[in-house]
């Protein structure tokens, strides 16, 4: 078996560390929630931001209303998790791109004159992202039992990576053993 190049569970892990392709969208402070499609990132470096702003540009609106947004122009294939969206949200207030109002105890974000500046100075990163997006919503015909198995995987591996005490390097290796393991029975199928 192949050692990962020293990086632990516990620790985002750079994209040399990884066969197959990128993580996505911030990967730090346990951000891989949601469907990746074709084992890439769904969105680039920075290009969610982009997304969500032009979201918010079309209609003010609250985090969860973008994560379903998101979710329904995916056609399911990707949900992206709290933990990408409201950090997103965050730091396009924080760039002065968003105004926040906050209704009934919920933020309620909408676009600034400064935010509309940076759509048009970013409208080839977001074309770019709505394009994948479009591509990836053609793959909304996964199984339900499929699609239900995967999240219940996902949800169990992240809880265990992100239990005290870490993992030691013996449970690193089992477990992406594992991991390595179900995908090449997967593969045969």
């Amino acid at each position: 078996m192949k050692r990962r190049g020293g990086h632990g569970f516990g620790c985002a892990m750079r994209p040399e560390g990884r066969r197959g392709g990128h993580w996505g969208e911030g990967r730090t402070r346990g951000e891989r929630h949601g469907r990746r499609g074709g084992g890439g990132r769904m969105f680039e470096h920075g290009a969610l931001r982009w997304v969500l702003l032009s979201m918010i540009a079309d209609k003010p609106s609250h985090g969860y209303e973008l994560i379903k947004e998101i979710e329904s122009r995916m056609g399911g294939t990707y949900v992206p998790s709290p933990g990408v969206i409201y950090p997103s949200l965050t730091l396009l207030e924080d760039m002065g791109a968003l105004s926040v109002v906050a209704e009934a105890g919920k933020k309620r974000y909408a676009i600034t004159d400064e935010g509309r500046r940076l759509l048009i100075e970013n409208a080839e990163a977001l074309a770019h992202a709505e394009m994948k997006m479009k591509a990836l919503r053609g793959r909304a015909d996964r199984p339900a039992r499929v699609a239900q198995a995967i999240e219940a995987f996902r949800t169990a591996t992240h809880e265990r990576l992100t239990q005290d005490p870490p993992l030691s390097e013996a449970q690193v290796e089992a477990l992406a053993d594992l991991i390595e393991a179900a995908a090449e029975q997967v593969r045969g199928i």
